[in-house]
């Protein structure tokens, strides 16, 4: 970065905190960030089965939803339920390799699609 380049940034830089002083105005205060800590509901429910899709759902589903929460889910079509598991991998960052996505989400269409 040359020093052209480097007035420039510290230009916008600068630009940018000069506005926002001036939206938060004078009543902007600092935020103080505590620690706390959260006790969650332990459960040793799992999903029934002995099915490959079984496996995969306590493997991948359970890292972050109880099986209730997924029980409690309204019946959906094994279209719905196709998006929903996509959409926990690409959207939510939940680490199921790409051959289980359809696999979880024939098992739950069997045990939680639209009858």
């Amino acid at each position: 970065m040359n020093n052209a380049q480097r007035i420039a940034a510290l230009g916008l830089a600068l630009a940018a905190s000069a506005t926002m002083a001036s939206l938060l105005g004078s009543t902007a205060q600092a935020a103080t960030l505590k620690s706390t800590s959260v006790k969650l509901p332990e459960s040793t429910r799992v999903f029934p089965g002995d099915s490959a899709g079984a496996k995969a759902a306590n493997s991948y589903c359970l890292m972050c939803h109880s099986v209730g929460m997924v029980m409690n889910q309204p019946d959906l079509g094994h279209a719905a339920w196709l998006v929903e598991v996509n959409k926990m991998k690409k959207v939510f960052k939940a680490p199921i390799p790409e051959e289980q996505v359809a696999v979880i989400a024939d098992y739950i269409d069997g045990i939680k699609g639209k009858k």
